[in-house]
């Protein structure tokens, strides 16, 4: 007579990670049928196995079957509501196919015929973990959306993730046409993806944080997924040299603007604009502009396009219109007289790169949440938990 999956696992057994086990029922059949063909009783491997403790919900949840096949598998939690699965063509496997709660208990049952035609029961229960904490993820892109060809994606976390190679295989970016691309670490608690080159234009993404039921480390567990589908938008690239006073706008390879600019005053370097690859980040019709170190606050400036966190904006400033063209004069942003930059802030999107060059100080990645270019791709690829 078979013994039932629980007696041969032994539920006396626990352990606190997602193994699995294998179990046999009934005893070993002679080598071969009437027939000439061999028969075996079916074997389930399954995963969490029997009597597992503190199982994480994000791992796979499954019941394989060899020698055999499925004949019903249930998996209830406690209130006796059954977990929605879905049972392979061939009967093999069974997957779960909704993720498990924390700090449940579920149960086991069904049962499998194998070529031996004897049926063997799957019975017996886990649990999964309760976290100490759960951390929550956001992205900084947003679906149907569309961006420059600089964008980074941003996921940005609640607290402290000290298992970021966990967290990271959690991650995807789904790209077509394919892009090479790779997450890095800028801190515990943010990790961006951007790709090596500039995204082709009209670039269909798809990111997925996928860090339900992910142990992140020191107790900690994603909260929930989360995801968004963007597009890249057309090509449009600016291009300014600090040394000419000039700023072109590069549009699908093609100059469709050459504006005169004052640049950030060279002679400070408080002030001077930084060369280097900067992206947009947002834009605003009219910005409120503080400098208390250089004695102004409060100045309202129209069609302000945000390019680093450290101050820098391409914006209108009528009273440099004199200096535009010829000398620079800023506290770090790129002026232009109001009517070009309203023609400049119309064709903006976020993520638009803006490459400056000429200065005598150069963009870092302590100048903003969009420095990622300020890598090189050897240094970006090693900022990967997955590199490591």
């Amino acid at each position: 007579m078979g013994l039932g999956v629980a007696a041969a696992l032994g539920l006396s057994a626990c352990t606190s990670s997602p193994d699995t086990s294998t179990a046999a029922a009934g005893p070993t059949p002679a080598a071969g049928d009437s027939a000439g063909q061999a028969t075996a009783p079916a074997s389930f491997t399954v995963q969490p196995a029997v009597g597992t403790k503190d199982f994480a919900p994000g791992e796979p949840v499954r019941v394989t079957v060899a020698s055999g096949e499925i004949q019903s598998i249930a998996l209830t939690n406690a209130d006796g509501k059954q977990v929605a699965g879905e049972l392979s063509a061939d009967k093999h496997t069974w997957s779960a196919t909704e993720p498990l709660g924390y700090g449940k208990t579920y149960t086991w049952t069904g049962s499998a015929t194998g070529t031996d035609g004897k049926p063997v029961p799957l019975s017996g229960s886990f649990s999964t973990v309760t976290p100490k904490r759960q951390v929550s993820g956001s992205l900084n892109v947003g679906d149907g959306q569309t961006y420059g060809i600089a964008m980074p994606i941003a996921l940005t976390f609640t607290s402290k993730v000290t298992d970021k190679a966990a967290a990271e295989r959690a991650l995807s970016v789904e790209t077509t046409p394919k892009t090479e691309g790779s997450w890095a670490w800028l801190s515990d608690t943010e990790v961006h993806w951007r790709p090596k080159e500039y995204f082709q234009p009209n670039t269909k993404v798809t990111v997925t944080a996928a860090i339900y039921g992910v142990k992140m480390g020191d107790g900690t567990y994603g909260r929930q997924d989360v995801d968004a589908s963007f597009t890249i938008g057309r090509s449009q690239i600016v291009k300014g040299d600090t040394t000419t006073h000039r700023m072109q706008v590069i549009r699908d390879g093609q100059q469709i603007a050459d504006y005169p600019v004052s640049y950030g005053l060279d002679s400070d370097p408080g002030r001077v604009t930084h060369s280097g690859i900067h992206v947009v980040m947002s834009k605003h019709a009219t910005y409120s502009m503080s400098n208390p170190r250089y004695g102004y606050t409060d100045v309202n400036v129209p069609w302000a396009v945000r390019i680093s966190n450290n101050g820098e904006f391409i914006h209108g400033l009528a009273a440099s219109v004199w200096a535009q063209g010829k000398k620079n004069i800023s506290h770090g942003c790129l002026n232009l007289s109001p009517a070009n930059a309203k023609i400049y802030y119309d064709s903006v999107l976020p993520g638009d790169p803006v490459e400056i060059t000429g200065s005598t100080q150069q963009l870092s990645a302590k100048d903003g949440d969009y420095a990622d270019w300020t890598y090189s791709w050897a240094d970006w690829t090693r900022m990967s938990a997955l590199n490591s």
